[in-house]
């Protein structure tokens, strides 16, 4: 069976196209570097032929709502398209938990990808993630001013990559769910926690405040915004093990 990732040379397509080898699938790691252009198109048809699952891990290289709304838009409707043509039997894509429920411009362009799935006629997974645990540090820097960090004390429950890429391949070699997968990490706390736990960690001197009115990525967020409402896949790298893993590797 071929598969075929785009943006397999990204975090989470990497780690994705390594364990779909290791099960001895052919696999295509699909990049703009590699040939494969989702948004001007070239490259699909041959990159396509004879795939019978498309996993899309694409991102939008910017994050201004208006960009990262065409981007999405844009690389759903070629993506699509030419899997529409080649006879793709599946298509795999990974968005964020509760975007429907979480008003900014990354979560809306999200939302329009997963529309233009949903109506495309293709069979699909949508997977669902929580925020990565690689990118605590990224929350801290955005809500960061000066030597404070301000987070709302709403719920978080972020997953490692590993586990992330672990689910991707293993629901791209499960039939088509034509629905939602919802990913989360097996550890739940206060957003403001984990990132102040995570900064102590790595011997980070900021200090983490707690904000009601503080906002995330751009928006506002309720105490369950982030945080799966229903029954999700839980990770099994909880946030120790994982630093451990981060530390050794660094």
């Amino acid at each position: 069976m071929k598969f075929v990732v785009i943006g397999g040379t990204g975090l989470i397509g990497s780690k994705t196209v390594a364990i779909l080898r290791r099960g001895g699938h052919e696999v295509l790691a699909a990049s703009p570097n590699s040939g494969v252009n989702t948004i001007t198109g070239e490259g699909l048809k041959v990159a396509l032929a004879g795939a019978q699952v498309v996993i899309d891990l694409a991102n939008s290289p910017s994050f201004e709502d208006k960009a990262v709304l065409e981007f999405f838009e844009t690389s759903g409707r070629n993506l699509l398209a030419a899997e529409a043509a080649a006879g793709v039997r599946h298509h795999v894509a990974l968005s964020i938990v509760a975007i429907d429920r979480t008003d900014n411009g990354y979560f809306r362009a999200k939302v329009a990808q997963e529309k233009l799935i949903k109506n495309s006629g293709i069979p699909y997974t949508i997977i669902r993630s929580t925020q990565f645990l690689e990118f605590l540090r990224g929350v801290a820097d955005i809500s960061a001013d000066g030597n404070v960090v301000r987070l709302p004390p709403v719920l978080f429950q972020p997953i490692a990559s590993d586990d992330v890429a672990a689910s991707v391949a293993d629901v791209a070699l499960a039939p088509p769910h034509n629905g939602i997968v919802e990913i989360a990490g097996p550890e739940r706390a206060l957003l403001n926690e984990f990132v102040a736990r995570y900064l102590k960690a790595v011997g980070e001197p900021r200090e983490v405040v707690s904000d009601p009115e503080a906002g995330y990525s751009g928006g506002r967020v309720e105490e369950y915004s982030l945080v799966p409402l229903g029954e999700a896949r839980l990770g099994r790298i909880d946030f120790d093990a994982w630093l451990r893993r981060s530390q050794a590797a660094a």
